[in-house]
């Protein structure tokens, strides 16, 4: 990407690949289409981004790090309910349409594949982070593997998200943080 975006454009492009990707999914999404709509020329897209991939890429690196980040109360349960009541929240979205649909492009297009792991990989390293510090102040055991926590925690958001299991209450993580949080936290001294 070139460092001399005009920075106009570069919104007028990633809003209109959000708007398309939101309105027809991510298989009908143009590079023709993104043009005509942000008002610039193929041109100028290939010239800043390889392909739709990576534009809705970026956008949703912009909007995942404006919406859900990681509260730090000093209370574990009580930041990841937060927390993943803000992913819940960002999923409901036209963000939910375009990830999913990024998601499922990354399973054949190498572009896709990038973007969504290193998107997911600053989320679980986050996670990881807020973890530790959790475990050091003897909120979660010593001896959990973080990185399994994070999977226990979200699993199940994408699981039904994803799959389209059934519907998706907002009590939904409270009731799978309550199960959950047993196996995460010290088992209590025996007395």
């Amino acid at each position: 990407m070139s460092a001399r975006r005009n920075e106009k454009a570069r919104q007028a492009i990633i809003s209109a690949a959000f708007e398309l990707c939101a309105e027809h999914g991510f298989a009908a999404t143009t590079i023709e289409a993104i043009a005509s709509r942000a008002g610039v020329g193929k041109t100028t897209i290939y010239r800043w981004w390889p392909s739709k991939a990576a534009i809705l890429i970026e956008g949703v690196e912009i909007a995942r790090d404006a919406s859900a980040g990681y509260p730090d109360t000093g209370d574990i349960q009580a930041d990841l309910l937060t927390q993943t009541a803000n992913v819940m929240q960002l999923f409901d979205t036209d963000f939910g349409a375009i990830w999913r649909g990024l998601i499922a492009a990354a399973q054949s297009d190498e572009t896709a594949a990038e973007g969504v792991s290193r998107i997911l990989r600053v989320s679980i390293d986050e996670c990881v982070a807020r973890l530790a510090k959790a475990r050091d102040a003897g909120q979660i055991r010593p001896d959990l593997d973080l990185e399994v926590a994070v999977e226990l925690i979200y699993g199940p958001i994408y699981h039904t998200w994803l799959l389209r299991t059934r519907p998706v209450p907002t009590s939904f993580m409270q009731t799978t943080l309550r199960a959950l949080m047993p196996a995460l936290v010290p088992a209590p001294d025996p007395a």
